[in-house]
């Protein structure tokens, strides 16, 4: 199993867009983007984090599916506004999933039959048995960073904007897929100053 984000929506896109000039307002404008407002908008878009100026940007909610290995997880959680709709548990699941096929092509193969072993010494034990919780923790425990688990999250335009120049030349390969991801985005790089 390797890195991967599918299944994305975008949503609202024209109302963020309109809002970026609510600042100038008198009465707010619900009327069709046009030139003006989408040249306004990536001109503030494209300002540096944490200036405000890009706040709007904030209204483009996106929702994805993303399977990444656990090192990857520990990375992007550090991000307050990428959150979890939910994911795989490895409370339920863990004993169902086929480990090696759950393990990005990196993790040792050795890891990934010590694993198998212990499910197959916790499946032996009978159901009551107290050793069972002692395993069952063992298990949890030796699980590999290679280790995939799948989640639904939701963010928005602003926050992909700071991960993306944050990670998009970290050393780790699933960051540079998650900044071409951000790019594939309708309207991403025009707001956020990429193509700049």
């Amino acid at each position: 199993m390797e890195f991967k984000i599918e299944h994305t929506s975008v949503f609202g896109i024209d109302k963020a867009i309109k809002a970026s000039g609510n600042p100038m307002r008198t009465f707010l404008d619900n009327e069709e983007v046009t030139d003006k407002d989408f040249t306004r908008a990536s001109r503030l878009g494209c300002t540096r984090n944490g200036e405000g100026h890009d706040n709007f940007l904030k209204g483009i909610l996106v929702q994805m599916d993303v399977t990444a290995p656990l090192y990857w997880w520990k990375q992007a959680q550090r991000y307050h506004w990428f959150d979890f709709i939910s994911s795989q548990s490895t409370m339920h699941c863990l004993l169902k999933f086929d480990i090696a096929s759950q393990c990005v092509s990196d993790t040792d193969p050795r890891v990934i039959e010590i694993i198998k072993t212990l499910v197959e010494e916790y499946q032996k034990l009978p159901d009551d048995a107290e050793m069972k919780k002692t395993k069952w923790r063992q298990i949890v425990a030796s699980l590999p960073s290679g280790f995939c688990l799948g989640a639904s999250m939701t963010t928005n335009y602003q926050q992909l904007k700071t991960m993306y120049y944050q990670r998009k030349d970290h050393k780790l390969s699933e960051w540079h897929d998650f900044a071409k991801w951000c790019e594939s985005l309708p309207h991403f790089a025009e707001l956020t100053t990429i193509s700049k």
